[in-house]
């Protein structure tokens, strides 16, 4: 006897007895109730809605629509949309809260709030004698800087060892930053001629960027806004470095101020020939210009990752050049064959008004070398404060 669902002429021969024989119908025992037809998710257009423009043959019954009033067995798309639209709408929210409290972090630190401001003393040393010209390898050879080094072979590490709070990495890395401002601030050809500033500027600390900004576009010699504190740089229009090969030589010390800060004091002197700016360049008209620079460079542990520096002091003595010339904004070294001087700086006026000249008055007269032309050793500078190692 044929059931439902049988083929009409009987199950074919060689087919083993149907699909019966192979597995259960699982369908069988599936009622296709009004309450399972609603909780499908795909749902069957109507003929009439099916007879639209592009119209599809079914649409979707996403938990998103929650549209209609189909209920399923288990829980409402309704319900799972509302459900599915707070999760968003939470996530959202605290995505917001998380970039509002990074934008507005009360704790970050304000840049630079703690930085000192330079304070910079230029001395400029008029000649005792008439000052002496030649080519730039003579006079190096007979000067106090026949047995200096050359450049920034000149700038030497001294030995390094650790602080109580800072490691021997870190005091490294200190003293290559202050020999790189040495290097960029007083041999760096654009720097000593006054095209360029900015190789010195990368080395300075946010907190300072204003002060030297300043420095740079109005230097003065109030005791803050020197470039020459800054920097060496030569008058474009008196001087230019004839030789290249700038001689060198000083000492680099270091000690650790309290648990946040280290400092690296400098005491450089460095000899440069220069010649006249006017005129074609004579080979034997080049003169010897000294520039004795002793600095103070402070290090957070932030500028030591940064690779910058914040330089709290600079005291510089530069000669041959008259007193009466202002060493601030740029050297104006006297040229070959000028005689001594013996006209004193200019005058302060104590009832002007604006910036005074708090460096007026101050000058010295450049020490002759010996008569033998033997080299003179650099006076050392006091040593710094001592810091036991910690074991």
């Amino acid at each position: 006897m044929a059931v439902p669902g049988d083929p009409p002429n009987g199950t074919p021969e060689g087919t083993g007895g149907g699909d019966d024989e192979l597995r259960p119908d699982e369908y069988r025992s599936v009622v296709f109730d009004e309450d399972f037809v609603r909780a499908a998710r795909l749902q069957e257009f109507s003929a009439q809605e099916r007879m639209g423009e592009h119209a599809r043959a079914v649409r979707s019954r996403s938990i998103w629509s929650g549209g209609g009033t189909a209920r399923p067995r288990t829980g409402t798309p309704a319900r799972g949309a509302r459900q599915g639209m707070l999760l968003v709408l939470l996530i959202a929210t605290a995505f917001a809260i998380a970039v509002y409290m990074g934008l507005r972090n009360p704790y970050a630190p304000a840049p630079g709030g703690e930085t000192e401001p330079l304070n910079s003393t230029v001395v400029p040393l008029a000649p005792a004698a008439t000052v002496p010209g030649g080519r730039p390898a003579d006079l190096y050879a007979n000067s106090p800087a026949a047995a200096y080094r050359v450049g920034a072979a000149g700038i030497t590490l001294p030995a390094v060892r650790r602080t109580h709070h800072f490691t021997e990495g870190q005091v490294v890395a200190a003293l290559s930053i202050a020999k790189d401002y040495l290097v960029q601030s007083s041999l760096d050809p654009d720097v000593l001629s006054g095209a360029a500033s900015r190789p010195v500027r990368v080395l300075l600390d946010p907190g300072q960027l204003a002060q030297f900004d300043e420095s740079m576009a109005s230097p003065s010699a109030d005791g803050r806004h020197a470039a020459t504190g800054w920097l060496v740089r030569f008058d474009p229009g008196t001087a230019v470095v004839a030789d290249s090969r700038v001689r060198v030589n000083g000492t680099l010390t270091f000690q650790e101020l309290n648990p946040k800060l280290l400092e690296v004091s400098t005491d450089h002197t460095f000899v440069y020939a220069v010649r006249p700016a006017a005129g074609p360049p004579a080979a034997d008209g080049a003169s010897l210009f000294t520039v004795r620079r002793e600095l103070r460079l402070r290090f957070d542990r932030e500028d030591l990752m940064a690779r910058r520096a914040e330089v709290t002091s600079a005291y510089v003595m530069a000669g041959p050049q008259d007193c009466a010339s202002e060493p601030a904004g740029g050297f104006r070294p006297l040229p070959a064959g000028a005689g001594p001087t013996t006209v004193g700086p200019p005058a302060s006026d104590p009832y002007a008004t604006g910036r005074p000249r708090r460096t007026a008055g101050l000058c010295g007269v450049l020490a002759e070398p010996d008569a033998q032309g033997s080299p003179r050793a650099l006076p050392q500078p006091p040593p710094p404060a001592s810091v036991s190692p910690v074991p």
